[in-house]
């Protein structure tokens, strides 16, 4: 009995890592990359970790095991939150079937300071939506 849990654990915490490693190559934008990878792989390690736990049922093993889990947990999320407000406020592009910007018109890129309230000032505000169009100077064409 103890073999098929630990059969079914792994094999769930391996496919949630292919499922990590899928996304990663399928999504179309760093953000929605983010995203899967942290939760899939999350998920998945941590259940690789508590099928160790049940195989070597010994006191050592299952408490470094769920001392990784619990850090984990707690710093894929937070690192996978700030790789994406860094990427945003750097200006990485949403991609284009994107319906949804939370933070449009609520960061002012000259101060960096981040509103709970839109900020109306056009020049000072980061539009991930729109695609860069060349300028006169870059385009070969003129």
């Amino acid at each position: 009995m103890i073999d098929i849990i630990i059969g079914v654990l792994a094999t769930l915490g391996a496919l949630f890592v292919l499922l990590a490693a899928i996304g990663l190559v399928r999504m179309p934008d760093t953000y929605l990359r983010i995203s899967v990878t942290t939760k899939a792989a999350t998920l998945g390690v941590g259940l690789l970790l508590i099928a160790t736990t049940v195989y070597f049922s010994n006191s050592g093993v299952t408490s470094q095991a769920f001392v990784i889990i619990l850090f984990i947990f707690l710093t894929a999320p937070v690192s996978a939150h700030l790789i994406g407000r860094a990427s945003y406020f750097i200006g990485v592009k949403l991609w284009d079937e994107s319906v949804m910007d939370d933070l449009q018109g609520k960061y002012q890129k000259n101060s960096h300071i981040l509103k709970s309230v839109v900020d109306d000032t056009p020049e000072d505000n980061v539009d991930h939506t729109k695609k860069e169009e060349p300028s006169a100077e870059e385009d070969p064409e003129n």
